[in-house]
């Protein structure tokens, strides 16, 4: 099958983010990087080009001259879709544009810098009918999918208690430094990053999967959120509690500063009749557990897991996958949507996560703010 022509936005040289989703575009094998403006200084992004093979034609000052200059190629020859990997200030400006000159669009996370930009785009994508993908890469592995299958067939009788949790400690480094690296963090700056670095980076994963895998939305929040160290204008960690229902509760706890964690993102659902453990620093392993019975194991490629889970790993059993292989399996997604192809309902992550995630990041920050009260997501 003909791949599809994608573009770039961002993503340039020594950029971790744009490197993974190139790599997870060519895993998955439907796509093909045609061009992009791939960093704001011009002469980087042509270097870029050239080390990707790139031609030079289709490497960009600015992105109204990509909308204009592949608008005026035939339909055949023009980019089919955009990924915007840039700081967050820059999605929606960008990710709105698109939509509007009829470019699908994969977008990174958090989707805009407001609740209101994410319900325009919201409807900008049910106007156009076009394709929008949000990478909430976590969604992507084959042991999260099996999560997803297990709880919607009620493996777990009543859900009774959700716990998720995020750590990593790569800022530590930075805010015991000097003022001149602190300023040098896009993460730090409201005006790049939004009202919240640890929640609107890494605490909204936490929140996405937990609705992603128990198909349950949050309705309340009450935050405590850190900022850690004077001068700092965001939070850089928080614990928030959850409110499913009168009977059902949860908490995330999140942050950036936690010495020696690197990557830690885990998720526990409790239920009346079993419970299921999942962490991502060991993808392969999704455990069950129960009073009644040993800890059961499940695993990717073997025949026990449910359709959606076996469709997602690449390799065979002890051949362990990761973060690439769980992007791609959105990108593969995402292909087929572009494609008007059938696709499971959570192959890729839409905009309305991009709405709830920007409800739950104000949520958090406003109940913080009024003095960590409940605050309704609505």
């Amino acid at each position: 099958m003909k791949k599809i022509r994608m573009g770039m936005i961002g993503g340039g040289i020594g950029a971790f983010i744009g490197d993974a989703h190139r790599r997870a575009s060519r895993i998955c094998n439907d796509f093909e990087l045609v061009g992009g403006v791939f960093d704001v200084d011009y002469e980087r992004s042509k270097e870029f080009a050239v080390q990707e093979g790139i031609s030079l034609d289709r490497c960009y000052k600015s992105v109204d001259d990509l909308i204009k200059a592949e608008l005026a190629m035939p339909a055949d020859k023009r980019m089919e879709v955009v990924a915007v990997v840039t700081p967050n200030a820059l999605h929606y400006p960008f990710a709105k544009s698109l939509l509007q000159n009829g470019f699908h669009v994969v977008c990174e996370k958090p989707m805009t810098m407001t609740v209101e930009e994410a319900l325009e785009l919201e409807e900008l994508v049910k106007k156009t009918k076009l394709t929008f993908s949000l990478t909430h890469t976590y969604t992507g592995y084959p042991m999260v999918r099996q999560m997803r299958d297990l709880i919607a067939k009620g493996t777990l009788g009543t859900i009774q208690r959700i716990d998720a949790q995020y750590y990593q400690g790569w800022i530590n480094s930075i805010i015991h430094g000097t003022d001149s690296r602190i300023k040098g963090v896009w993460r730090l700056e409201p005006e790049h990053a939004g009202v919240s670095s640890c929640m609107g980076d890494i605490g909204v994963h936490a929140f996405n999967l937990i609705e992603y895998t128990t198909g349950l939305e949050v309705k309340e929040v009450l935050s405590d959120l850190n900022s850690v160290k004077e001068g700092i204008k965001l939070d850089l960690d928080g614990t928030v509690l959850l409110r499913f229902s009168d009977k059902l509760k949860g908490v995330i706890r999140s942050s950036q500063v936690c010495g020696g964690e690197e990557n830690g993102l885990t998720i526990a659902v409790y239920g009346s009749k079993a419970s299921l453990k999942w962490g991502q620093e060991n993808p392969n392993y999704l455990y069950m557990l129960s009073d009644s019975e040993p800890t059961r194991i499940f695993k990717p490629a073997h025949g026990y897991n449910d359709k959606f889970a076996e469709m997602s790993h690449t390799m065979p059993a002890g051949h362990p996958e990761g973060i690439y292989e769980a992007l791609a399996n959105i990108y593969r997604g995402t292909a087929k949507s572009i494609r008007g192809q059938a696709y499971i309902p959570g192959e890729f992550p839409t905009v309305h996560d991009g709405v709830r995630g920007m409800k739950f990041i104000h949520s958090v920050v406003q109940s913080n703010k009024m003095g960590n009260v409940w605050v309704k997501i609505s």
